[in-house]
């Protein structure tokens, strides 16, 4: 064997490292070929007989440019070690980002999974979890809607054992075109399967998969190993088989009976997914549904909750949970609660007890959570972290965002994260889609505030569907009628949003918003609508008035 050391020239990107790669691969005689874009270079391993000469031309066919420069091994290993070397810890949506701009920043980086690649969106989270919840709200169309009176309803069968087919099948896809199928075309990176603790601030030592453990020294350093459900400490909870919603989103059968421990976004989200899909639920919310949101929130959700036929018991309990004879027992206010399944969803907590914090000096807060500055900084020099295991919101996009950001301020960059108009949305039905302030949290600031709530028996759209649940609210600064939040719950308030994260950003007043051209029957309007109502009425108002 003989390693070849090639100096290439016109490549412009990492596609024409990965084109020139496969030239490569595929000569005769070539065992092995690397191309490193940022250095210009490639490494070759190959039979003792093949001619050089061959590699050059092979090239050169391809339309790039090549001369040998080299075939020492250490050669080549001495200047792929010049580059900046950053371990990424994790490969959720956090990992991967960070890990993709490095490395088209010129890094190399070597990223660290213990277990399934792609984290929890992909996996067990935002991508199962919308399939399901899609599906349960085509079940409930079927069985109920609006416009029954002149389109006939019927109860539909459900195939659970087909429906899960399907949602892991696009679960599969999705992972291996986003996550999988990325890492193995981006030469960049090298990943190793493993659990990963620090040695030292610039050291990790990686426990393989393979039961051999590697030490990997870093210059730079990003922690993004996401967080898992957090389980209250019940009596009896731990000895029974209950369900964190990782467990419910893969149930093999729909039960007939299920209580909910929780009252957030993921309780609320797959408890009126499962009731849509044949179960009888019962939630039991610690105070009241969506407790740290606007109040008229979490009112216009259990009300739609009870119109399904979803039982919510505010400012309930469990004292006590046992399981016997396929029944879980919970004990109560008010006396027992029994179900033929039980799904704790309150809360998640972050994955970092395993990782030797303390040996790199990063600072943790009272929760466990990494604490970060606005540019992903933790209490180490050169160690960053990004995602759920920090003290960020949890949502994947911001985990993306922030992964983006470590790995340009890892390079030499300076960028920060803003999250002054992030916006949110729980798939309930109707969704519920927040951005920016409420008036409580304007006033914790000092700010003065003035705000209107417009029903939806004001919005064309909702009243075109038959379908008026909920309201869309506008929170301004009083004086400059600055907008500072909008909360919505409608059907589709997600798509709604975005517009409302724009124009904050924009600083727009509720004037400026009245101003704007939405397009008429459509959801997005309801919010020029409300901007309206803090000067018109705009039940005196004809449609689409501008």
């Amino acid at each position: 064997m003989n390693n070849i050391i090639l100096r290439i020239t016109g490549m412009t990107c990492e596609h024409c490292a990965n084109t020139v790669e496969k030239v490569l691969s595929g000569v005769p005689g070539v065992v092995s070929a690397t191309v490193s874009y940022h250095d210009k270079v490639a490494g070759v391993t190959v039979q003792n007989e093949i001619d050089a000469d061959t590699l050059v031309q092979a090239v050169k066919a391809e339309g790039y440019g090549a001369e040998i420069i080299g075939s020492n091994e250490a050669a080549e290993d001495k200047a792929i070690e010049t580059r900046l070397h950053i371990a990424v810890i994790g490969s959720g949506g956090a990992a991967m980002a960070c890990a993709l701009k490095a490395v088209e920043r010129g890094a190399r980086v070597t990223l660290i999974e213990r277990g399934t690649v792609g984290g929890t969106c992909v996996n067990i989270g935002c991508v199962p979890s919308k399939i399901m919840i899609r599906a349960a709200h085509i079940a409930h169309l079927r069985t109920n809607s609006p416009f029954d009176g002149g389109i006939s309803a019927a109860a539909p069968t459900i195939l659970r054992e087909r429906l899960l087919a399907q949602q892991q099948a696009r679960v599969d896809e999705l992972r291996h075109a986003k996550y999988e199928g990325i890492l193995e075309n981006s030469p960049g990176i090298n990943v190793l399967q493993g659990e990963a603790r620090f040695k030292d601030g610039h050291t990790l030592v990686v426990h393989l998969s393979d039961g051999h453990e590697r030490e990997v020294t870093f210059d730079r350093c990003l922690v993004a190993t996401g967080a898992s459900p957090d389980v209250p400490t019940i009596p009896g909870l731990k000895d029974t088989p209950y369900w964190t919603s990782t467990e419910a989103l893969v149930s093999p059968a729909i039960p007939p009976r299920l209580a909910v421990i929780g009252s957030s976004v993921v309780a609320l989200e797959l408890a009126q997914a499962f009731a849509r899909l044949g179960s009888k639920v019962t939630i039991l919310a610690r105070h009241t549904l969506l407790f740290s949101e606007d109040p008229a929130i979490g009112v216009a959700v259990t009300e739609a909750f009870l119109t399904e036929g979803i039982t919510v018991l505010n400012d309930t309990q469990a004292s006590e949970v046992s399981y016997a004879n396929g029944e879980f027992v919970l004990k109560i206010q008010s006396g027992e609660l029994r179900a033929d399944q039980l799904l704790v969803a309150t809360g998640r907590s972050p994955n970092t007890r395993s990782l030797s914090l303390d040996n790199a000096g990063v600072a943790l807060s009272p929760h466990g959570n990494i604490v970060i500055d606005d540019h992903m900084r933790t209490s180490a020099a050169d160690i960053y972290a990004a995602g759920d295991c920090t003290d960020q919101p949890q949502f994947v996009y911001v985990a993306a965002a922030a992964g983006t950001r470590a790995a340009v301020n890892m390079t030499d960059g300076e960028v920060s994260l803003d999250l002054t108009a992030m916006p949110t949305v729980v798939f309930t039905d109707p969704q519920v889609a927040t951005v920016g302030m409420s008036e409580a949290e304007a006033h914790l600031k000092g700010i003065e505030t003035i705000s209107r709530t417009l029903s939806l028996d004001n919005v064309p759209r909702a009243l075109a569907n038959f379908d008026t649940r909920g309201f869309i609210k506008l929170v301004a600064e009083a004086g400059s009628l600055r907008l500072l939040g909008v909360q919505a719950v409608t059907p589709e308030a997600g798509e709604i949003i975005q517009t409302a994260a724009i124009a904050i950003r924009a600083r727009m007043t509720v004037q400026d918003l009245a101003d704007q051209l939405f397009p008429y029957l459509t959801m997005v309007e309801g919010l020029k609508l409300c901007a309206q109502t803090f000067t018109k009425d705009v039940k005196q108002l004809s449609c689409c008035a501008g």
